[in-house]
């Protein structure tokens, strides 16, 4: 669980986000070498999906597995966010 803030967390001053190589994520589990990004609006632009491409090779280039939801189904589906952590977990015989 992340720590309150008495203001919401920023990224641009590093609160509530995680670090995976240089590459600020939307959260990293250390232990399964997970990282879960949210992809809101603008990541159906070509320009950001290239980008993210790379961002994400480069990511399991360093052992990490990503796994991508989009904005809504992590609003309105969270539990598939669960699954996949517990997936991952299953995976490496963690459950």
């Amino acid at each position: 669980m992340r720590p309150r803030f008495a203001r919401p967390p920023s990224p641009a001053r590093g609160e509530g986000t995680d670090g995976v190589g240089p590459y600020v994520v939307d959260f990293a589990c250390v232990r399964l070498r997970l990282v879960i990004e949210i992809d809101g609006g603008v990541h159906g632009r070509d320009d950001v999906v290239l980008r993210g491409a790379l961002r994400q090779t480069e990511i399991e280039a360093l052992g990490w597995t990503v796994v991508r939801f989009t904005n809504d189904t992590a609003l309105g589906e969270p539990w598939r966010i669960d699954d996949a952590i517990r997936d991952r977990a299953r995976v490496l015989g963690l459950l």
